[in-house]
């Protein structure tokens, strides 16, 4: 399988080294949220350097983690070791995921979303993976509702942002992106962590439609 083309080494090793540190700020307790009662096949796109496998419940049978970023993913296959559960990480993007139509009982989307090139397009990867009724579990930091943060939000993106934050975009109506993919939320928490431009949050569980 050739190696996908996302190469973004310093924010890597940044990611990897503050990662840890974030855990301690509050978000090693929405990990344990993010994966409670999740059972079955799961995928989770967009692994980094894997910080949610311990996390992951007895119940599910296997995870399938997809991370294009080198250096993360060599972390997270070490990671993997530490999981209760089996944990397969392999090379891939959110929007050419590799895995056939309906293989999946669930999906992970954990900090990811903020960062893929097209959020329609791996939102509708996602879809395509996951079994009729199958669950996406989402935590991700989205747009402001409060117009100064959110101009602050909107010139970060325009600017600098994405580059220092591999690919990162702070201002993101996700849960939007995530209903019009063709999913229903179920589940909706909206957080506030001390993330600076990076905040709010949203945390939730939303199903494939069929059809």
């Amino acid at each position: 399988m050739s190696q996908t083309k996302v190469h973004h080494p310093l924010f890597a090793r940044l990611y990897a080294w503050v990662s840890p540190r974030m855990e301690k700020a509050g978000v090693a307790e929405r990990r344990d949220q993010l994966l409670a009662g999740l059972t079955g096949h799961v995928t989770e796109v967009g692994a980094g350097n894997g910080m949610n496998f311990v996390h992951y419940p007895p119940e599910v049978t296997s995870v399938t983690a997809v991370e294009p970023e080198p250096h993360l993913r060599g972390l997270a296959q070490a990671k993997a070791k530490e999981a209760p559960v089996p944990i397969e990480v392999v090379d891939g993007t959110a929007d050419e995921l590799p895995a056939d139509d309906a293989s999946f009982d669930a999906a992970v989307a954990s900090l990811v979303l903020c960062s893929v090139p097209d959020v329609p397009a791996a939102l509708a990867e996602i879809r395509r993976v996951l079994k009729p009724g199958g669950e996406l579990r989402f935590f991700e930091h989205v747009r402001a509702d409060t117009p100064g943060l959110a101009r602050v939000q909107r010139l970060l993106d325009a600017t600098i942002w994405p580059t220092v934050g591999g690919g990162c975009h702070a201002h993101r109506d996700t849960r939007t992106a995530i209903e019009d993919a063709g999913f229903t939320i179920e589940q909706l928490q909206q957080l506030r962590l001390p993330t600076g431009p990076t905040s709010p949050h949203i945390l939730g569980i939303a199903t494939r439609k069929e059809g």
